[in-house]
């Protein structure tokens, strides 16, 4: 049990005058020995869900223990609201600049915003580029007009020595072409990941990094990212976590979630959980309930795979 001290301050009032106020230490070890200490590595915080409670939505996070937040841009305007909300919210929120592969015909049809884009690239307060990549599941773009803009961010990005964040769906060869073609590539990660363990050893097998979110609850496979976790394929010095806030939420409910993966989520963690998101809006604040099933799928402490992943955050985008 903690030894329970008592310790003097003096606050200010709303009226302006001092008021003595006694806190209790070991009241406060506790609470912040409750929280993980973690980072999330994308949180899409500019769509349009949080328009109304952003504020509300960032303090929760900060109270369930998140530290900081990479807010990822998508588009050249997405990727300007991105920086605009790094600079209202220093020190937590951190922005990445990126076309996505949906987004990449936008770049042929205005060449001209290329040139914003690379002012927002080179802003400090962009830590990354991306996500960008190739996605060949839907035809918002065509393959070589993203091959095209993927190739351009890639150079932008060696160019300034910033991490890049790959967003890859059923074209991985051809990702892994691209990004041959670049000798001095600055890390990598592979943000979101959704695919298989087969998979993942080819970006692993390159030194890459991998970024997974609340969809190992929806991965029933035997093939996926529960056996990338459960076989000990993915080390933690490889491992990055993020919400993919508002989507991506974490299903503790869903029925083929392992029972000791259930019971390995902490009340607190599942108190932010289910009373601040929903399947409609997921929130940064459900990032621990994340991190302890992924260190219990791991057979590790939440503690290992929070400071983990911490530390590779904190390594690979340059933060303080």
């Amino acid at each position: 049990m903690a030894q329970s001290t008592t310790t003097t301050t003096t606050a200010t009032n709303a009226s302006g005058a001092s008021e003595i106020e006694e806190v209790s230490t070991s009241l406060t070890f506790e609470h912040c020995f409750e929280n993980l200490i973690v980072i999330d590595a994308g949180a899409n915080l500019t769509n349009k869900k949080y328009s109304r409670d952003l504020d509300s939505v960032i303090q929760r996070a900060k109270d369930a223990g998140v530290q900081k937040i990479m807010v990822p841009g998508t588009s050249v305007r997405s990727s300007k609201e991105a920086l605009r909300l790094s600079r209202i919210y220093p020190d937590i929120i951190y922005s990445t600049a990126g076309i996505h592969p949906h987004d990449s015909k936008s770049i042929i049809e205005d060449p001209s915003s290329w040139f914003d884009f690379e002012q927002i690239a080179n802003s400090q307060e962009c830590v990354a580029i991306g996500p960008c990549g190739l996605d060949y599941l839907r035809d918002f773009s065509e393959p070589e007009v993203q091959k095209e803009i993927f190739e351009k961010q890639l150079l932008l990005a060696s160019n300034l020595g910033k991490a890049v964040l790959i967003h890859e769906r059923s074209a991985q060869q051809d990702v892994l072409d691209i990004l041959e073609k670049f000798e001095n590539l600055p890390p990598v990660i592979i943000r979101s990941f959704m695919g298989t363990a087969e998979e993942a050893l080819k970006y692993l097998d390159r030194r890459f990094y991998i970024s997974l979110t609340g969809y190992l609850c929806k991965d029933k496979s035997d093939t996926g990212v529960r056996r990338l976790l459960d076989n000990g394929t993915l080390p933690l010095d490889r491992l990055l976590v993020e919400t993919d806030s508002p989507f991506m939420y974490p299903n503790t409910r869903a029925s083929k979630l392992p029972h000791h993966v259930k019971t390995g989520i902490t009340e607190r963690s599942l108190l932010y959980l289910h009373r601040y998101c929903t399947f409609q809006r997921n929130e940064p604040c459900s990032l621990p309930a994340i991190v302890e099933m992924i260190a219990a799928f791991m057979k590790k402490t939440p503690d290992e795979v929070a400071l983990a992943t911490a530390f590779n955050a904190l390594k690979l985008f340059g933060l303080s």
